[in-house]
């Protein structure tokens, strides 16, 4: 299972490592949800479609599992994610949306890799404020659907990104508790994601 575990996580920084982030991801191809099951299946959709979200959430779940005080992190980041839609929704500009989502990966990913992070707190208030622009991001989606579409796809995104946060904390965990020197481990995946974080901030300057 931990050797699984650890596959998986290599299997994922990897395909990372080879993506381009996205401001707007559309699992609808662009059409804006009309229904809630609509808004419901692109809130799932939405931060798995964004790598730059994705490796986000997953980083998230691990730096959660090698700093302690459970899910904090990730749930501070879900819930003001749901914030940053709803600025969106009222037509609140928030600047440099692009930039602070690319760097917030490449933050993260450096607090993963660092031997001793800052505490807890400081880290959750990151993923807070991390979380109010990605969640500005997904709020694009919905622009012009109705509130059954809406709070449809604010469920569908909070329920995945909290799955994949737990997950990646179950990895982790894991991994700590059973093999040896998977905190090392752990911390070289920090660093690639990192790389990840600064291979998606250089497509934003180079366009």
């Amino acid at each position: 299972m931990v050797k699984l575990g650890s596959l998986g996580l290599v299997a994922t920084v990897g395909l990372m490592l080879v993506a381009t982030p996205a401001l707007a991801h559309h699992p609808f191809g662009g059409e804006t949800p009309n229904n809630a099951i609509q808004g419901f299946l692109s809130g799932l959709g939405h931060p798995v479609i964004g790598l730059d979200h994705l490796a986000f959430v997953i980083t998230a779940g691990l730096l959660a599992a090698v700093m302690g005080g459970g899910l904090l992190i990730p749930i501070g980041f879900v819930l003001v994610s749901m914030v940053g839609t709803v600025l969106h929704l009222m037509a609140i500009d928030l600047p440099a949306a692009e930039l602070v989502i690319s760097a917030s990966v490449l933050v993260f990913g450096a607090l993963l890799a660092m031997r001793e992070p800052p505490k807890t707190a400081v880290v959750v208030g990151l993923a807070a404020f991390a979380g109010l622009f990605h969640g500005y991001a997904y709020g694009e989606a919905v622009i012009g659907a109705g509130m059954d579409a809406v709070l449809a796809y604010l469920a569908g995104f909070a329920i995945i990104q909290t799955a994949i946060a737990v997950g990646a904390y179950g990895v982790a965990k894991q991994l700590i508790g059973k093999a040896e020197g998977s905190t090392l481990n752990l911390r070289f995946a920090g660093f690639a994601l990192a790389g990840v974080g600064a291979a998606f901030l250089s497509g934003v300057f180079l366009g």
